[in-house]
């Protein structure tokens, strides 16, 4: 059968036109809506997975978005610094190369209200800073934090720990801070705290600390005991002073360009994922606290809790440096007596 040159011609431009639409078709689909697309989750921390923090992101955060959301997102979680310090965790979700991040305070210097996750002997015991950090307050602060950085939002506030001195020198009381030269967090109130009892203070990224401690650029440093375990610093130290002069938080917060393209249940089921993934950090951090004293002491470290003496007069010692915050920053005081009023 011979075919005519009008028949291969109309042939040829129905293949065209066709090809055309699939090439637009397969553009929209890839720019459309994100309920359309499947998204990755980065995810950063500083912590080493059996931290509680690090722990709920693998068993709360990452499995009840990816269950909940049907396979639309794919969380992948990478802890111990693998994207970098908190400094790096922090410019990336601001400037969104990383979705979600787990921080302490890097952004206080630009924001002093987040000093609020460092203040001294703020709470009466881990069940009442739970109880803060999981309820109204935070939801209060939350909105502040996205107006003061519209590119990132705050979504939970979990627990960093109850942070206690080490050192590989004797440090069995009040006494034993002078002469000291501890790794401080870049925080002006771990710093003054540190000076205020008569240590001098270097400040180190949280990578940087082990081999500092191993090789004696400094004597000890400041971390709760779960943390003192997750980054093994207990093989490099002798020492724990239970001071408890801090229950650090650590929070949540995510890329507000990457959030603010999703739809509203899309929303939701990472904010959902967050509070939970907090929650149960809490939960298991306030649990750890006996053991991991007990594992400490297992493996050679002297630890010595305060006594009421001992915290009265460091809370004593440090009173220059909570008056300093007090005159400095307005939101101080009624912050704290917000805090301190939670029953």
């Amino acid at each position: 059968m011979k075919i005519s040159k009008r028949f291969l011609l109309t042939a040829l431009v129905a293949l065209i036109v066709t090809g055309s639409v699939c090439a637009s078709g397969a553009g929209q689909s890839g720019s459309g809506s994100a309920a359309q697309q499947k998204l990755t989750i980065k995810v950063g921390d500083n912590w080493g997975a059996t931290h509680p923090m690090a722990a709920a992101l693998d068993t709360v955060f990452k499995p009840q978005i990816e269950q909940a959301s049907g396979g639309a997102f794919t969380v992948d979680i990478y802890h111990s610094g693998t994207l970098g310090n908190e400094g790096d965790l922090w410019n990336g979700v601001r400037n969104g190369t990383i979705e979600v991040a787990i921080l302490g305070t890097p952004m206080n210097q630009e924001y002093p209200t987040m000093m609020i996750s460092d203040w001294p002997f703020l709470y009466r015991d881990l069940s009442h800073a739970k109880k803060v950090w999981t309820g109204s307050i935070a939801e209060e602060l939350n909105k502040e934090f996205h107006e003061k950085f519209p590119t990132v939002y705050m979504l939970a506030w979990g627990p960093n720990s109850a942070r206690t001195f080490t050192s590989n020198k004797p440090l069995l009381s009040v006494d034993d801070f002078r002469g000291q030269k501890f790794r401080m967090p870049s925080n002006p109130i771990h710093v003054g705290i540190a000076e205020n009892l008569g240590a001098s203070a270097q400040v180190l990224p949280l990578g940087e600390l082990f081999s500092a401690l191993e090789t004696g650029v400094v004597d000890g440093q400041d971390n709760g005991m779960v943390t003192v375990i997750s980054e093994a610093f207990y093989e490099v130290q002798k020492y724990l002073y239970e001071t408890n002069h801090i229950i650090a938080t650590l929070e949540i917060v995510i890329s507000a360009p990457f959030y603010d393209r999703l739809t509203a249940d899309q929303q939701k089921i990472i904010a959902d994922a967050a509070k939970a993934t907090a929650e149960k950090a809490w939960d298991d951090y306030i649990k750890s606290v006996n053991s991991d004293r007990q594992f400490l002491q297992a493996n050679g470290v002297t630890v010595t809790p305060t006594t009421a003496e001992d915290q009265a007069r460091i809370i004593q010692m440090i009173q220059p440096l909570t008056d300093s915050l007090f005159a400095e920053h307005a939101w101080a005081k009624p912050l704290t007596d917000q805090i301190k009023a939670i029953q």
